[in-house]
């Protein structure tokens, strides 16, 4: 794209490019036309010496005018510049008339870098024009020829020649025609994909935007340390997390993740992530949460996405956590002075699988002291470039040699996931919360 895109702006959105390589080809024809001058000078052609001598001099006036102009970034440059060349060439002809059909095809192929159709037919116009008038004038000055005489050669010679430069014109105007339609097209292209990363980008800080990135969270409150992340694998995602008050008492905890991935997904997980909260802040339980969202997210569903979800409310006086799971990951847990294990609950259907499906409640007691460490499969599933998986063994292995706090948590499993995957590209989500709850004050108690 980058190589189609330098010659978008050599050709169309910077004519200043096109002059520059236009003036270079007519400054090297110049010196071309010096060192034919040269060599007539010392008898290599039969020309007369004064004849090539004033032909030569207006090729190369005719041909330097344009180092002049090709710095300017005007429409009207590139028509002197084509001029110039024509008008250099007629001169040219004069003195070596024999040459004069191959020399006119050389401004028509300069005018073809310009990928503009009315620029090529104008030149090939004064082609046509100056060809025929430099020849006659030929016939008249150098072979003092009858009007008999000069119509004898225009049917002979001129007119056949012209026939040829038409014919250089069925394969020139089409080419420059054609190839500027497809740069008016790689330009659209370019242009709507420039708009669509923008739009992406956009998206991106909306969604980033919409999950709590301020830690500590709510720093007064002592019972309970968390810190999360999300690393979507494209511009946008479809992993989300959440965590928020629902009264003073409680804490809501969401991991979540939506099949798919882009847009679509990161559409889904905003009417999800809504859902969820809304639900859980109206004081229900894990599993009624569940339930009502799940009931929601399948009115309608005609794309057949859905989303796998782990939310935990915690009771912050009692450490109790009410839990329910709809076919996410295992949560890991560590307690106070020991290690991270898995607790394998029970998994219920998707969200937006079946509009009837019901989700079981659990409980898990936590100690002050103890982790949760909650994710998304973008970690486990991570994948190197020999296909190989992450796996939740390194997982455990890789949380129970992290820190005590909670960014420190995240922080290890990210740097060996990255290791793990090495080179290879991300091909999904990689989304993980921590919380360490602390208990509640004695004094508060």
């Amino acid at each position: 794209m980058s190589v189609i895109a330098s010659v978008i702006n050599a050709t169309r959105k910077n004519e200043k490019e096109a002059n520059r390589f236009s003036a270079r080809c007519m400054l090297i024809i110049a010196g071309i036309g010096a060192i034919a001058w040269f060599l007539n000078y010392f008898r290599v052609f039969n020309e007369p010496v004064s004849s090539m001598t004033f032909a030569m001099s207006a090729l190369d006036i005719f041909y330097i005018i344009p180092i002049f102009l090709c710095r300017i970034d005007k429409i009207w440059v590139k028509y002197v510049i084509m001029l110039c060349s024509t008008l250099g060439i007629c001169f040219f002809t004069y003195a070596i008339p024999a040459f004069a059909v191959i020399a006119f095809c050389v401004p028509m192929v300069i005018s073809c870098h310009y990928y503009c159709e009315k620029l090529t037919w104008i030149t090939l116009l004064d082609c046509q024009v100056l060809y025929s008038i430099t020849a006659i004038v030929y016939e008249i000055v150098r072979m003092n020829a009858t009007p008999q005489e000069i119509l004898t050669y225009s049917y002979r010679t001129i007119f056949p020649r012209i026939v040829i430069l038409l014919g250089i014109a069925v394969i020139c105007v089409p080419l420059a025609k054609r190839t500027e339609k497809l740069l008016d097209e790689v330009a659209l292209e370019h242009s709507e994909r420039e708009r669509l990363g923008t739009e992406l980008n956009v998206a991106t800080r909306i969604q980033s935007n919409m999950l709590p990135s301020i830690f500590p969270y709510l720093p007064e409150r002592e019972e309970f340390d968390i810190f999360a992340s999300m690393n979507p694998a494209k511009e946008v995602g479809g992993d989300f997390y959440d965590f928020f008050m629902v009264d003073q008492n409680h804490l809501a905890l969401v991991m979540a993740d939506v099949s798919g991935k882009g847009v679509p997904a990161a559409l889904f997980m905003v009417i999800a992530k809504t859902l969820i909260k809304n639900v859980a802040q109206q004081g229900k339980s894990a599993a009624e949460v569940l339930n009502e969202v799940n009931r929601n997210l399948c009115e309608n569903n005609k794309e057949e996405m859905f989303v796998t979800v782990w939310i935990g409310i915690l009771d912050i006086n009692t450490g109790v956590m009410q839990c329910a799971n709809a076919g996410h990951e295992f949560p890991a847990i560590r307690r106070k002075g020991g290690q991270f294990e898995l607790f394998k609950d029970v998994h219920g259907l998707v969200l937006a699988g079946m509009e009837f499906s019901k989700y079981r409640q659990y409980e898990i007691q936590f100690n002050p002291g103890d982790t949760l460490f909650v994710y998304t499969d973008g970690v486990p599933e991570a994948t190197n470039s020999s296909d190989e998986l992450f796996g939740t063994d390194r997982m455990v292995a890789a949380l129970n040699k992290s820190g005590a706090d909670c960014k420190s948590i995240l922080e290890c499993i990210k740097v060996d996931v990255d290791a793990f995957v090495g080179e290879a590209p991300q091909f999904d989500d990689l989304t993980m919360l921590a919380m360490n709850y602390r208990g509640v004050a004695k004094e508060n108690v």
